[in-house]
């Protein structure tokens, strides 16, 4: 589950994202880290995010994955709720390539 403190600090940049400008980037830790979600499994709810940039700092990344995966979730279902899979979430992020990407991966839970 997410703690209050995650959810707030995503309510607020998903509030910020809503007021500015089509295209503005989200900044974590005030720096920009290039997530992509993708699908896999057979499922909807499974997902990956792959995080560029973890250099700039783990926190930053680890959040930017969250934020694209929880973005993912509420979009799809409606819901932020998601099952991380074991050091793949964000409070675990050991899964970092060579290429210095952050890769998380997750389920939407559906209720």
């Amino acid at each position: 589950m997410i703690r209050a403190t995650t959810l707030t600090a995503l309510a607020a940049a998903m509030a910020l994202t809503a007021c500015g400008k089509p295209g503005e980037r989200v900044l974590f830790d005030g720096k920009y880290y290039p997530a992509k979600l993708s699908k896999s499994g057979v499922s909807r709810e499974e997902f990956s995010v792959a995080v560029r940039d973890v250099g700039q700092g783990i926190n930053g990344a680890r959040e930017a994955g969250r934020f694209e995966g929880t973005t993912y979730c509420v979009e799809t279902f409606g819901d932020s709720s998601i099952d991380w899979q074991p050091g793949y979430g964000p409070e675990d992020g050991r899964a970092i390539t060579e290429d210095g990407t952050l890769i998380l991966r997750g389920s939407c839970v559906k209720w």
